[in-house]
């Protein structure tokens, strides 16, 4: 079994936040408008300085149109 590393699997997860945003053709402030929070919250994720707890990532997929399984899924292939 090979050891991951936990900053490369950190770097896939807030690259992953980025791009479902993205995908989703939202900008920082307008995502942040979806999920009731000030805009920093959403930079802060996707900076890698906050982390979401379950929940949240659940309202951010949510919010972006997907599924959390399927974010879960994307996540999986992005990891080593």
């Amino acid at each position: 079994m090979s050891k991951r590393s936990p900053r490369s699997e950190q770097e896939a997860l807030v690259a992953l936040l980025r791009e479902i945003r993205s995908d989703a053709g939202l900008r920082q402030i307008d995502l942040a408008e979806k999920l009731g929070q000030p805009q920093p919250f959403v930079s802060r994720y996707e900076s890698g300085e906050r982390r979401l707890d379950i929940l949240e990532l659940r309202q951010v997929c949510r919010a972006v149109g997907i599924t959390f399984a399927e974010f879960a899924a994307r996540l999986e292939r992005l990891l080593p």
